[in-house]
């Protein structure tokens, strides 16, 4: 169902009905509706004022793109689902990422309105020429309680309270998004009404996001798997329940004090989950379900949650953004992947052949939520292949007609002749004593051409934890314990793992480099290696 279709629906008929709540306020279907008004007359309005504007990127059709990069969830939510229902095209950009990468994006996509409270980005634009126009939260708001409505009197001059919003053709472009951002350029692509209707036609068929629902999201709406649940909970008539920033007390205190029944959050918030429903259960009476995003959850982490709330259900589903949903896991450490119906999937090799079952390669994709491909002004990657499938280069394989994943190109390596998926050597020491967060990485050989390393994150024998360092081995507020020796860890690899997937060399570092999201990073963990940064075991 189309989201502006479903907002009316509602506000018409439950009008008092929960749309959108956050730390900073909340709004239901009806007032939606109203404020979506004046959210659009602002953002129309200034796009409107401006002298030289910004052409946006061809791919737009012609509709100026107005970004929001804010820290309030509340109303980074408010003003996406608000444009929504016009002639406009919308981004949330991160404002954690570097000024580089901000600047960049706003440049080659030719967004013609910014809403953010950075100091340094407004400068940094008009250095390079840009023409467009950039406003703090607090003057946006502003200017939303100047809007008039001519109904009520208006005075000349007064910004016009725009029209209500309408159900709009499915073939227009309404959200920009970004592939990545924290270490890489990021790749813009852009989703059209049809490709999101599809998209929300699978979530609804899998993931529940029935109406009526209220669902807690926590985390920044720049993040694709946060904004896809606003939209996906106003598509099919729920209430979404947001939050600035990943924080286990205060979800606690929204779960009770909500009655939140499912909860979607990325993997790394399971643990956090689990751990402030150890201390207080009650508060999480009402909750039913968790989603997250990100295949090969640890099972652990699976095991954790059930063991503090036994009723409650855990998808762990996979897709990409540019692409949707894709399909799930219910159980075990979500290797291996049921795929949704309507999915076509295959495994190709690097010469875009079909490989056997069993064997690794690329994994493509067709899925009539599948964006068109990435804005050319971004990169010159391609998504589609000529056949109208798509990669995002994720590394796979299909056992028993079930898609088994191995994270990206990276994350596959060759050592003396072998392919070896990094993730399924990680998954090896999941529950063993004393271990916690661990990162499986490629370093150079000179015969071999290379080898698994493990980088082990913890305390060091007699040591204490350095830095922002996680302790390993933590139950209940105990010391930390220090990691196993190299004898210990090479045995337990042993006893679990081929020949080949077995660590050569092992590492300890007091922390992992990991993503707002609390995702480890790969490629940062090689180089603190290289860099002589980490303690040889």
């Amino acid at each position: 169902m189309p989201i502006t279709q479903s907002i009316l629906e509602v506000a018409s008929q439950h009008p008092e009905q929960v749309a959108i709540a956050g730390d900073d306020g909340r709004l239901s279907y009806a007032e939606l509706v109203e404020d979506s008004r004046r959210v659009f007359a602002v953002v129309d309005a200034l796009h409107r004022a401006q002298d030289d504007p910004p052409v946006p990127a061809p791919e737009t059709q012609g509709i100026p793109i107005t970004a929001v990069s804010v820290e309030s969830a509340f109303h980074t939510s408010r003003i996406v689902a608000g444009l929504a229902g016009y002639r406009a095209v919308s981004a949330t950009i991160d404002p954690r990422w570097p000024l580089e990468h901000r600047v960049n994006v706003i440049r080659a996509t030719g967004i013609g309105l910014v809403i953010s409270d950075a100091d340094d980005l407004a400068p940094a634009l008009r250095e390079r020429g840009w023409g467009g126009t950039i406003i703090s939260l607090p003057e946006f708001r502003a200017a939303e309680r100047g809007v008039q409505d001519p109904d009520r009197g208006a005075t000349p001059g007064g910004t016009p309270l725009a029209a209500a919003p309408t159900v709009r053709d499915g073939g227009e472009p309404f959200l920009l998004l970004f592939s990545s951002g924290t270490t890489s350029a990021p790749k813009g692509f852009l989703k059209t009404r049809d490709q999101y209707r599809a998209n929300v036609a699978v979530s609804s068929a899998y993931l529940e996001p029935l109406p009526g629902v209220h669902t807690l999201a926590p985390g920044p709406v720049s993040y694709s798997l946060t904004l896809y649940a606003l939209i996906e909970c106003l598509a099919t008539g729920g209430a979404a329940h947001m939050a600035d920033a990943f924080d286990a007390v205060a979800m606690a205190r929204r779960v009770h004090e909500e009655r939140i029944t499912r909860v979607v959050a990325v993997p790394a918030l399971v643990q956090s989950l689990s751990d402030a429903a150890r201390r207080d259960p009650e508060r999480f009476a009402s909750l039913e379900l968790v989603v997250t995003g990100g295949a090969n959850l640890s099972a652990s982490l699976r095991e954790g949650l059930g063991a503090v709330l036994p009723g409650v259900r855990l998808i762990s589903y996979y897709g990409a953004a540019e692409i949707g949903f894709i399909g799930d896991s219910r159980g075990g450490d979500g290797t291996l992947i049921e795929v949704y119906e309507g999915i076509g999937f295959e495994i190709r090799s690097e010469t875009g052949e079909r490989v056997p079952d069993g064997e690794f390669g690329t994994l493509w994709i067709d899925a009539a939520a599948c964006s068109d491909g990435y804005l050319a002004g971004t990169t010159d990657a391609v998504l589609r292949g000529a056949d109208g499938w798509a990669t995002v280069h994720d590394q796979g394989r299909i056992v028993d007609g079930r898609l088994q994943l191995a994270g990206r190109a990276g994350d596959i390596v060759v050592t003396g002749g072998h392919k070896v998926a990094l993730p399924e050597v990680e998954r090896a020491f999941e529950g063993m004593p004393g271990l916690g967060a661990v990162c499986a990485v490629a370093l150079p050989h000179p015969r071999l051409g290379s080898v698994v390393g493990l980088v082990v994150e913890g305390v060091a024998e007699g040591g204490a934890v350095g830095g922002a360092g996680v302790a390993v081995g933590r139950a209940g507020g105990a010391d930390p314990v220090p990691v196993p020796g190299k004898d210990a860890l090479r045995a337990w690899g042993g006893e679990r793992l081929a020949p080949q997937f077995v660590p050569r060399q092992w590492y300890r570092v007091d922390a992992l480099p990991r993503t707002v999201g609390g995702k480890i990073r790969r490629a940062e963990t090689v180089a603190l290696i290289e860099a002589g940064e980490g303690e040889r075991l």
